[in-house]
C-alpha cells in the first residue's frame, strides 16, 4: 500500500502515517489534528530525515519526539532520570564479541600453529632415538665381531707350537716366551746319537743326545719367530763329570765367541752322569725371523757331555 489517492478515501484514512513520507506529503497527507493521545503531539511530529540527535534543547523548548527531556543537574553528577541504553529493553549489548580464532594476524586472525610445532618436535626426538638405537646395535655387533676375532687362534696349532708366544706381561712388549726344544727334536750330525740310559734328563721320555765327544758330532736347532733383531740368551742343559768341557757355538753359520762353556758346575768327580745335570748360557745376537743355532765338537774342543735341551730368552739374562 502506498500513500496517495486510490479512491474515495483520503490518504490519511488509508495510511495514518503517510504524512511522514515525502510522497505522502506530495499527495496532501496531513498529520491528524487531534494527535495520538499525547498532549501537544502534533508539535512533536517531524518529517523523516529532519530530526537532529545529540543536541540539547534550548530553554523553554520541548524535547524532540520520542526523547525524554533532559533535566539539568549539578555539574559532575549524573542525571537521576538517565538510564544507560543497554539497560533498556532491546538495548544494544556493551560486551565486545570475540571473533572466532581471533588474535594474531597474518593468517586470517588465527593463532600460532602450536600443533604443527609439536608434531615437528616429536619427529626430531623420534629420529634421534632411532639413530641412537641403530648406533648401539651396530656397536654391539662390532663388539661381538671383535670378541670373535680375539678368540680365534687362542689354541695354538701344531705349526705354532715351536714358535714364540706373547708374554703374559702387557706392560713390557719386549718380553716374550721363546721356545724350548728337546734333544730328540734336534737335527743330529756326525756321530751324535739319542740315548736314555742316564737318568735325570728333562726332555720328553728322558731322551738326550750322546756320543758328542767325537770331532764332527753336532746338534742343530732351526728356530722360527724371533720377534726382532737384538741380543738373546741361549741356554743349554747338559751333564758332565770330572773336568770342565767346551764346544763350538755357531749362530747363523758363524762361530760365536771363543767357545761354549760347559763347566762341571756340580763338581761331580765319581764319573756318575746322573749327578752332573746342570746348565750354561751364551749371549748371541739373533735376527728377526728364523735363525740357526748349532753346538758342535771341533778340533781342540772338549766334548764329553750329554745334551738334554736348548731354549731361548730375550735379552742378556742368566736365569
Amino acid at each position: 500500500m502506498t500513500p496517495g489517492n486510490n479512491g474515495a478515501s483520503t490518504p490519511e484514512d488509508d495510511d495514518p502515517f503517510g504524512y511522514l513520507y515525502a510522497d505522502g506529503q506530495a499527495n496532501g497527507a496531513q498529520p491528524p489534528s487531534g494527535g495520538y493521545g499525547y498532549p501537544n503531539s502534533v508539535n512533536r511530529v517531524r518529517a523523516v530525515g529532519t530530526r537532529q540527535y545529540g543536541q540539547q534543547p534550548q530553554a523553554g523548548q520541548t524535547a524532540p519526539y520520542g526523547q525524554v527531556p533532559q533535566q539539568q543537574g549539578a555539574p559532575g553528577r549524573p542525571n537521576a532520570h538517565y538510564a544507560a541504553p543497554e539497560t533498556l529493553p532491546g538495548g544494544a549489548p556493551t560486551a565486545q564479541q570475540q571473533v572466532p580464532g581471533g588474535g594474531g594476524g597474518g593468517r586470517g586472525g588465527r593463532g600460532p600453529n602450536t600443533k604443527g610445532l609439536l608434531i615437528g618436535a616429536i619427529a626430531v626426538v623420534a629420529a634421534v632415538v632411532i639413530g641412537i638405537g641403530v648406533a648401539m646395535l651396530g656397536g654391539d655387533k662390532d663388539k661381538d665381531k671383535d670378541n670373535a676375532s680375539d678368540e680365534v687362534g687362542t689354541a695354538p696349532t701344531q705349526s705354532q707350537e715351536s714358535k714364540p708366544s706373547a708374554s703374559s706381561s702387557k706392560g713390557d712388549e719386549s718380553k716374550v716366551d721363546l721356545p724350548t726344544i728337546d734333544a730328540k727334536a734336534l737335527r743330529l750330525g756326525g756321530g751324535a746319537t739319542l740315548a736314555q740310559d742316564v737318568k735325570g734328563a728333562q726332555s720328553d721320555g728322558g731322551i738326550y743326545v750322546g756320543n758328542l765327544n767325537q770331532v764332527g758330532s753336532s746338534v742343530t736347532w732351526t728356530v722360527d719367530g724371533i720377534p726382532k733383531d737384538g741380543a738373546y740368551t741361549v741356554f743349554a742343559r747338559y751333564s758332565t763329570v770330572d773336568e770342565d768341557q767346551e764346544m763350538t757355538l755357531t749362530v747363523n753359520g758363524k762361530p760365536f765367541g771363543d767357545k761354549l762353556n760347559l763347566g762341571n758346575f756340580t763338581h761331580t768327580s765319581d764319573g756318575d752322569f746322573t749327578k752332573g745335570w746342570t746348565k750354561t748360557y751364551a749371549w748371541p745376537t739373533l735376527n728377526k725371523g728364523t735363525n740357526t743355532i748349532t753346538v758342535s765338537c771341533q778340533d781342540g774342543d772338549k766334548c764329553n757331555v750329554l745334551l738334554d735341551q736348548l731354549w731361548l730368552k730375550a735379552g742378556q739374562v742368566k736365569d
